[in-house]
């Protein structure tokens, strides 16, 4: 399930329980009805498959560098960086499932911890920050 979609779960979760908690009544019954029906196809939307081969990937990039039991951030956060910045806007692409399946081979290899890199990589609010010249390396 994409981060999108379980985003979307949990604020309709967390407007079901504002709504249940309010004392307005009927209304507010059939404005969360509303809400959730228009929801509900963000919710169970399925990703396509990643136009990207990354089952075939090199991740020893990452392994060989990222090592316990520390997991040193500047380590582990550029060795992901030099592995998924060439393929940037696909990765990022909610409509696919490149991420998960690329995390998926990157714990399955390196049985890193889970979260790991979501939790020590960021470089800005919105995670990492990947430079033109990185990006453009994938062309």
């Amino acid at each position: 399930m994409s981060m999108a979609t379980e985003k979307s779960i949990r604020s309709s979760r967390d407007m079901i329980k504002f709504f249940h908690s309010s004392t307005t009544g009927i209304a507010v019954a059939s404005v969360t009805f509303m809400i959730l029906l228009l929801l509900l196809p963000i919710a169970s939307a399925n990703p396509s498959d990643c136009p990207l081969d990354v089952q075939h990937w090199n991740y020893t990039i990452i392994t060989s560098r990222c090592k316990g039991p520390k997991y040193p951030a500047n380590i582990c956060c550029g060795a992901f960086k030099e592995l998924a910045c060439p393929y940037a806007p696909t990765l990022n692409d909610v409509t696919n499932n490149c991420a998960t399946t690329l995390f998926s081979y990157i714990n399955l290899y390196g049985k890193y911890p889970p979260g790991l890199f979501a939790n020590v990589c960021r470089d800005s609010k919105r995670g990492l920050e990947c430079t033109d010249a990185q990006i453009s390396m994938s062309s």
